[in-house]
């Protein structure tokens, strides 16, 4: 490192001192000294730390989930879209299950000299994680956007739904429909989304029945395998309505009550989470809270956009109202 920096000092005429704050990105060096320093890296052939690298003035990152939940390639859809209209063209990073890891695709994405990256449901919406990932970013001056999920002590913009709104929703729906044994099915304890999805189910049943029953929550696996194998545990409890955590639970949960001997609505009515055009061709039409994907995306591109051109984002979250959307998998309890 010492014979690098005397290198680099020797090739800018300038102090090692100099080179030093420069490399670690310290302040107290001027604008021209600083570009000296980045000219004689750039001339001895050297690798600048990825913090001074130079950014691709039209490349974003977009990592998303798996592309199984529909709520995700309408999103995508929609960022790309006011991207391209923006003159940026995202870099779509899909996380399928066993395949390469969000750490692994921020480093393709610096390599890449990326302006920005965006975070869709990443490791920002699991409390099992800390933010020592987010902070190296955050250190290095990349502009980000954390959708679906939050994570404290992070300064970016983070954007979700109302996940205790949903909960809300879809309790009530099922309450004025004369449901009184109303189950919650959730993929995971440690997400985010599911925790406040939670919250706002247990909110909702408290006012309605003035208390709260932790066995009617079951917490299973993502998919509809997942739902499949709560729906039959909920069903054992004798849940004659569901809200599940996506619209993908709430698929397999309806094939697991039909399976079981259970008509859907008229024995059991079933709420998802997520919305897309393919659930309401679905044989039975699912009632579903939205989350509004068009102007989450929207808001999201031109977010990112805003930070990389310099404006002064305030930290925090922005949070979407859901929208109950009923169609033919709920009805009133006989």
């Amino acid at each position: 490192m010492t014979s690098r920096i005397d290198q680099i000092a020797k090739q800018a005429a300038v102090s090692k001192a100099t080179v030093s704050r420069v490399l670690n990105e310290r302040p107290g060096v001027s604008t021209r000294l600083q570009k000296a320093v980045l000219t004689a890296i750039d001339v001895l052939g050297l690798e600048r730390p990825n913090g001074l690298r130079p950014r691709s003035s039209g490349l974003v990152g977009l990592i998303i989930p798996s592309l199984e939940d529909p709520i995700y390639p309408i999103f995508a859809q929609v960022v790309q879209t006011n991207l391209g209209n923006l003159g940026y063209t995202p870099v779509l990073c899909i996380q399928d299950s066993g395949s390469t890891k969000e750490d692994e695709y921020v480093g393709i994405l610096l390599d890449r000299g990326v302006s920005g990256i965006i975070f869709v449901a990443g490791r920002h919406s699991d409390t099992k994680f800390d933010n020592a990932h987010y902070e190296n970013l955050e250190a290095q001056h990349l502009p980000m956007v954390f959708v679906n999920g939050f994570m404290k002590g992070i300064s970016a913009p983070f954007v979700s739904c109302d996940d205790q709104a949903a909960g809300k929703l879809a309790v009530r729906h099922l309450f004025t429909l004369g449901h009184r044994r109303i189950g919650l099915l959730l993929s995971s304890a440690t997400n985010v989304s599911d925790i406040r999805l939670a919250e706002g189910y247990c909110d909702a049943m408290k006012r309605a029945f003035g208390e709260t029953h932790e066995d009617w929550i079951d917490v299973s696996f993502t998919g509809e395998e997942g739902g499949y194998a709560g729906a039959i545990r909920l069903l054992e409890k004798g849940m004659t309505g569901i809200v599940c955590d996506s619209d993908l639970l709430a698929i397999g949960a309806i094939h697991a009550l039909q399976q079981h001997g259970k008509q859907v609505p008229q024995n059991i009515s079933v709420v998802g989470y997520g919305d897309s055009k393919m659930m309401t061709y679905m044989a039975t039409p699912l009632t579903t809270v939205r989350q509004p994907m068009l102007a989450m995306g929207t808001f999201t591109a031109h977010t990112l956009v805003d930070c990389i051109n310099g404006s002064e984002m305030p930290s925090g979250e922005s949070l979407f109202p859901p929208e109950l959307v009923i169609r033919g998998s709920t009805a009133a309890h006989q």
